[in-house]
């Protein structure tokens, strides 16, 4: 029997270039851009004079100016695929561009050698992002370098043109010439959004290319500035840095990758349920239990350690409950450790306990954040 010629119109060898290169996994340098990963929970209200990561994953932020709440939106541009933006809301105002309210998003420099930075071959790099908020102007964004040797810096404008829409902004940094990054898991490369900003941070202006770090040349002081009103509300969402000089479709990954991405920086263990089995461990005595913990995947460094209240945990040992008078960090290392909990008496040295939850909510916290 005659075969049938196969149509290769289709086929890869026809699939232009530029649709291939299009289409490389983990182009996108940002964790998170889709702000779908919010381990810490939704939303975290009171955030005043305060730095941290209070909601979507890998994303810090800076209020210095008012009290805000930060939270994991659902406000998202229409017919983008997203389904979750990060928000900031100025619940009680300050003065805005009397100091600084801004988004950080922090990276390890060993994630960053393929760029070539300090080489006459330093890649180019373009950032997107869809951004909405009620008031209009300009704003800025910066780029550090903090290497070992000398931090470098870069900075450019953008406007928001209309109220409360979804504008997408692109931006083509150049690469840096004179200046790698360290081949490390400490933060090298550091972005930041800046929303109002007082004189330091605007006084030398922005520079479009490389220069030493200054934090005077991370805006210019025409800054729009929020802060100032309860009305100041600002929505980001699909961030994307890339190598080259054109911005490509947002990388939407799996949940489940983006997930094991953001777990190398922080890890909640601790079920959400009531009265459910966390893990177990060894009786030391008769008041302590030391459970052993393996962080999957592991860490990006030894983690600090917090958790709720010694009550929201409880040790089961010979068909009794008892509730947990303290929770401690014995040792800990980049993959995994041990705790000890504490009760008033009742275990048998040498004997197991189970740690299970005692109410719902209950955290324990693992933070290798840069």
């Amino acid at each position: 029997m005659a075969l049938s010629r196969i149509d290769t119109t289709n086929m890869i060898e026809d699939v232009p270039q530029s649709k291939l290169d299009n289409n490389i996994n983990f182009r996108n340098i940002i964790i998170n851009g889709d702000m779908s990963i919010a381990q810490r929970g939704t939303s975290t209200s009171g955030v005043t004079s305060s730095d941290g990561y209070y909601a979507c994953d890998r994303w810090y932020s800076q209020t210095d100016i008012g009290t805000w709440t930060i939270s994991q939106s659902t406000d998202v541009p229409t017919g983008q695929g997203f389904v979750n933006s990060f928000k900031m809301d100025c619940t009680s105002a300050g003065t805005s561009n009397a100091d600084e309210v801004m988004i950080r998003s922090k990276h390890e420099g060993q994630n960053l050698q393929y760029l070539k930075y300090g080489t006459s071959s330093a890649e180019s790099l373009t950032l997107s992002f869809w951004i909405k908020s009620n008031k209009t102007g300009n704003y800025y964004v910066a780029m550090a370098n903090a290497n070992s040797t000398q931090d470098r810096v870069v900075s450019f404008g953008y406007t928001i043109d209309s109220a409360n829409t979804w504008e997408k902004k692109t931006i083509t940094i150049p690469g840096d010439t004179s200046q790698g990054f360290d081949n490390n898991n400490v933060e090298n490369l550091t972005i930041y959004w800046l929303f109002s900003a007082a004189s330091g941070f605007t006084s030398g202006g922005v520079s479009n290319t490389w220069i030493n770090y200054s934090t005077s040349r991370f805006a210019n002081s025409n800054l729009a500035g929020l802060g100032g009103s309860t009305s100041d509300e600002v929505y980001m969402t699909g961030v994307q840095l890339e190598a080259g000089t054109s911005a490509s479709d947002f990388e939407f990954l799996p949940f489940d990758v983006n997930l094991q991405r953001c777990l190398r920086y922080f890890q909640d263990l601790a079920p959400k349920e009531n009265d459910d089995r966390f893990t177990l461990g060894e009786n030391v005595n008769t008041t302590r239990c030391d459970p052993i913990l393996y962080f999957k995947p592991e860490m990006r460094a030894a983690p600090s350690f917090s958790s709720t209240a010694a009550n929201t945990f409880s040790l089961y040992h010979s068909g009794t409950s008892r509730d947990c008078t303290s929770v401690a960090l014995d040792s800990i290392n980049n993959t995994g450790g041990n705790l000890i909990f504490n009760v008033s008496s009742g275990l048998t040295a040498g004997g197991c306990s189970q740690v299970i939850t005692n109410g719902t909510g209950t955290q324990c916290f693992f933070d290798a954040e840069l």
